[in-house]
């Protein structure tokens, strides 16, 4: 009697089984929800000012050229571009890279593919010494490496901004 009583328990266990595992993965989706949310709020943050100083300095060494937004065709162009994100841009066979910088100097970076990848290996490199820079400026430089830029055409009309962008072409 005791063998039958124990191979019903075993079959009981067997069939609640696959319900307990059903029951953990559910609650570990709350867990995996809250850590996507949580590392969308840190790419959408705005950059501290330390980064911003560093990252326009390093734009521009890259071979960026600086086009402020002085005027209202500029201002219009800054504000169609998104914040501290690259957008690329076709003109012809080349592509352009376009990154808004609305809050340090209310300018446009402007680039060419080369001045892009040179941009990323100065941030892919690193500082040698790793006590000088601060660690918001880490985090906040390898989300910019590990994103994609996006496309013009797919953030704003180009022609609206082709006459403000045309002495670049």
């Amino acid at each position: 009697m005791a063998v039958s009583l124990d191979s019903a328990v075993r079959a009981d266990f067997r069939v609640a089984t696959p319900s307990r595992r059903a029951l953990r993965a559910v609650g570990v989706m709350p867990a995996i929800v809250l850590s996507l949310c949580a590392s969308l709020l840190v790419a959408l943050e705005t950059p501290s000012k330390p980064f911003l100083d560093k990252n326009s300095f390093y734009l521009a060494s890259a071979g960026f050229r600086v086009q402020v937004a002085n005027d209202a065709a500029g201002q219009k162009a800054l504000r169609a571009l998104p914040p501290h994100r690259f957008v690329t841009h076709r003109n012809g066979g080349n592509i352009l890279y376009l990154y808004a910088e609305p809050l340090h100097c209310v300018c446009i970076f402007i680039g060419t593919q080369a001045a892009y990848e040179a941009y990323r290996g100065m941030l892919s490199r690193g500082a040698d010494q790793p006590d000088v820079v601060s660690a918001d400026y880490k985090t906040q430089a390898s989300a910019l490496l590990d994103e994609t830029p996006a496309q013009l055409e797919d953030q704003v009309e180009p022609e609206s901004l082709a006459d403000y962008f045309r002495a670049f072409y």
